[in-house]
């Protein structure tokens, strides 16, 4: 199904499959099953068991499903899977507003809407483009493991900034932070590489979240408290500005 076009008039192929395990995780699986395989020969029933229920556990924690991404111009989609816990005017990271050097812009000082999405041990923990372009920056800042739900994670936890330029010149800068169990961000890409909106771009192992800084001018089309789908929700559409509420229920 991978780079098929589906339309909302009903073009292309869909059908319910199991999710691919993404590398990254099948050696852990496989240390897993190993280890349950090994204590159940030598009758070790009561750590057999549980092992092996954690393979499965780490099988789905490192699940890949196929998303289908829309398509157009002005859309920011989600980067991650997960709940919006924060949406604030805040000064983007400085990481991704001063020269680096690389002779490449970052974005412009001053307050732009941040959404965090908080990826909790049951979410998908693959991450993707929210926009499609050039990789301008991928920055790793070193840091504490905090409850990655709470506001001052953005600037003390360890995190990788990432920052998407699209051909037009926009730019969409997202950070992702380790929380209280994730002890490591994998990235897929680096400066220079060129992605497709909703590209796989990297992973947080174990529970996470994910910060999206929109550009100047443009409002979320999310509400605090949705939960939203990596690759394929809307976070955005640029230059959009419009309180949009929603109801608990």
């Amino acid at each position: 199904m991978a780079g098929e076009i589906l339309d909302n008039r009903g073009r292309g192929d869909a059908h319910w499959h199991w999710p691919a395990v993404h590398p990254e995780g099948r050696k852990f699986a496989l240390i897993t099953a190993a280890a349950s395989f090994v204590t159940a020969l030598l009758a070790w029933e009561t750590l057999a068991w549980p092992l092996a229920f954690l393979t499965l556990g780490v099988l789905a924690f490192f699940r890949d499903p196929e998303r289908v991404v829309p398509q157009g111009d002005n859309l920011i989609v989600s980067p991650a899977d997960g709940l919006v816990s924060l949406i604030a005017q805040v000064e983007p990271p400085k990481e991704l507003i001063v020269d680096d050097g690389s002779g490449s812009a970052g974005l412009t000082a001053g307050p732009v809407t941040r959404i965090s999405i908080f990826m909790s041990v049951f979410d998908v923990h693959i991450n993707r483009a929210p926009i499609g372009g050039t990789v301008r920056r991928v920055v790793y800042i070193p840091g504490k493991f905090m409850n990655a739900d709470l506001d001052k994670a953005s600037d003390e936890n360890e995190r990788q900034h990432v920052l998407v330029e699209r051909p037009d010149g926009l730019m969409v800068g997202f950070t992702q932070i380790a929380g209280l169990i994730a002890r490591r961000i994998v990235p897929f890409v680096k400066p220079g590489d060129l992605v497709a909106g909703g590209q796989r771009v990297g992973l947080i192992r174990f529970g996470s979240r994910v910060d999206v800084y929109l550009p100047a001018g443009t409002d979320a089309k999310v509400v605090l408290g949705q939960t939203v789908v990596a690759g394929e929700t809307v976070l955005a559409e640029t230059g959009t500005q419009k309180l949009i509420e929603g109801v608990s229920q």
